[in-house]
């Protein structure tokens, strides 16, 4: 059985309030070629579909649009699954519909799926229950049985997962009914089988970027890589930008765990990321054996500095450079842009998102900041650290609390040496 994995699609999210659906519009379509060339029988999405709950008319049009396509006829099955920018009740909607065309799509958590009708050349759902499906695809031996958890906050279990506020409790509560689930829901996997895990969760260890919000509240809500059952063959993520493999640590023996990545770069933080979507080849009790599959689609993001100075930039824009693309620029001045000189700049390219000024003052102060920054105290460091990201600075109480489970911290992972390697401002940070 051939296998796409994708996720955080994010259609309707803008940049800076550029529009960027034609850009989502050509994923959607290399998306569905890619699908029909390779010949692939289950297209897995894990969560994300839009930006926000409560979506456009023209974001949610093109989602129906793409899954459609992506089951040409109800001969390729779909399973979609719920993301933490998703509206649950929404994703879910459009199930009676989709249910014809071996579309399976799943909103909460403790949602319960049923079989679909059985129809010659079309994908049904032979098996369901709580957390799980069992497909059978046209042109496959074998059925496939996926163990599926949306975007499983406290709020969409409907559960009060833990009576307490601390954070080291929450986490083993969170990671415990999170292995509980997929435990349970494993228990339909069988030998005849091929068997995956799909979920829309922040993985401990994962590399995030700026256009990803924060799921995980100071860690509680980040899981163990062990929570996903061995027998599981792939564990097929969504959350994270970056398309990557999630280590097991010391485990070697648990499945293939992947984030599949954003398909378009939502932020500067990801300019120069290639994305891409996962293909799988998939055989009952076999490992799985996978590649990534670069896509073409939408504008690069890339950074210009221009350390010479606006004439630069004139002959960068000349020569063609980044044409299709999104710019975050960087042009060094000796005096501050006038409003006409930013106005010029912009016309020079239809790209510029960011126009950074950036003056001899400012070079000497960002060297004698880095230069003063290696002599702050951790307490200071933290300071403006809180202070960057809320905007207000910390009481003491919050700064004290933090240094409070530093040095706990610290001692936890003290060597047995009693050395202080440790407990340097580097390794802190």
């Amino acid at each position: 059985m051939r296998i796409i994995h994708t996720a955080d699609w994010h259609f309707g999210k803008t940049l800076e309030g550029r529009n960027r659906l034609e850009e989502q519009r050509q994923f959607a379509h290399e998306l569905i070629t890619i699908c029909d060339r390779e010949q692939v029988d289950l297209v897995l999405i894990a969560g994300d579909i839009y930006q926000t709950v409560n979506p456009s008319a023209e974001a949610e049009t093109l989602f129906y649009q793409t899954i459609n396509g992506l089951s040409a006829g109800g001969t390729r099955g779909v399973v979609v699954i719920a993301g933490n920018h998703d509206h649950a009740d929404r994703i879910a909607a459009a199930k009676p519909l989709a249910d014809q065309l071996g579309i399976t799509l799943i909103g909460l958590p403790k949602e319960v799926l049923g079989s679909t009708q059985s129809v010659a050349g079309q994908v049904a759902r032979v098996q369901a229950g709580l957390g799980y499906v069992e497909l059978a695809i046209p042109g496959c031996s074998e059925s496939v049985v996926i163990v599926a958890l949306p975007y499983p906050s406290e709020s969409r279990w409907q559960e009060v997962l833990s009576d307490t506020l601390d954070e080291r409790t929450l986490q083993e509560k969170y990671n415990d009914r999170i292995r509980t689930f997929f435990a349970q829901a494993a228990t339909h996997f069988r030998e005849d089988t091929i068997n995956l895990v799909m979920s829309h969760v922040y993985v401990r260890g994962g590399l995030e970027s700026d256009s990803e919000i924060q799921i995980q509240i100071g860690g509680a809500y980040a899981v163990d890589p062990d929570v996903f059952p061995r027998s599981a063959q792939y564990v097929a993520l969504g959350h994270l930008h970056r398309p990557q493999a999630v280590s097991h640590g010391h485990d070697a023996l648990g499945p293939i765990i992947r984030y599949a990545g954003s398909p378009l770069s939502y932020s500067f933080s990801e300019a120069g990321q290639q994305k891409s979507v996962v293909l799988l080849d998939a055989s009952p009790g076999q490992p799985i054996t996978w590649r990534e599959i670069p896509l073409q689609s939408g504008k690069s993001l890339v950074c210009w500095k221009a350390k010479q100075g606006i004439e630069q930039v004139r002959a960068w824009v000349e020569e063609g450079r980044d044409a299709n693309a999104w710019i975050d620029l960087e042009v060094h001045v000796t005096t501050s842009l006038q409003l006409e000189e930013i106005h010029q700049l912009r016309d020079l390219h239809p790209g510029f998102v960011h126009i950074r000024p950036i003056l001899p003052t400012q070079e000497v102060m960002d060297t004698t900041e880095q230069q003063a920054e290696a002599s702050l105290s951790i307490e200071e460091i933290f300071r403006r650290f809180y202070q960057g990201k809320i905007g207000v600075p910390p009481d003491d109480a919050v700064v004290q609390l933090f240094l409070a489970l530093l040095s706990e911290e610290q001692e936890s992972i003290m060597p047995e040496d009693g050395s202080q390697e440790l407990g340097t401002k580097e390794g802190v940070r």
